[in-house]
């Protein structure tokens, strides 16, 4: 569940350094803006607690790499398939119906009861996987439509 610096900081720089000597200041910039579209947004993810450090950096390169509309495509279509792989693992486990339930408690629990009991979020028992499980089939489907 660790994705190493070497991979991801060399990624970037090289994307960057790759766009540039080919390119020019337009490489640059396409490196540049896809950089910060990949490694921002997911950032924002991270903040939220939905991915890992090394995820953010991972899309940081791939931004530097792939410029800025094909990393948001491989983005969506990333947690997309992060979705539905989560999906898959809480019916193997068969929670899904139980999660479904919790979840619903907790949002009419949230409404009906939100300025009598402050409501906090419990991390235990939270369902984690590697996001990069779903990175390899949003990027097969962003280059497939791209």
């Amino acid at each position: 569940m660790k994705i190493p610096n070497v991979i991801t900081v060399s990624g970037m720089i090289l994307g960057i350094l790759v766009h540039t000597l080919l390119e020019g200041s337009a490489g640059t910039v396409f490196a540049l803006k896809g950089f910060g579209v990949g490694f921002g947004l997911m950032m924002i993810l991270y903040w939220v607690g939905a991915v890992g450090g090394g995820d953010v950096k991972l899309f940081g390169g791939v931004g530097a790499w792939c410029g800025m509309s094909l990393t948001l495509s491989t983005m969506m279509y990333s947690i997309f398939a992060a979705g539905c792989i989560g999906l898959i693992i809480l019916i193997w486990r068969r929670e899904m119906f139980t999660r479904v339930r919790g979840v619903l408690n907790s949002v009419l629990g949230a409404v009906i009861l939100k300025s009598l009991l402050p409501i906090q979020a419990n991390a235990k028992g939270h369902l984690q996987f590697p996001f990069m499980l779903a990175v390899l089939p949003g990027a097969v489907m962003a280059f497939y439509y791209f």
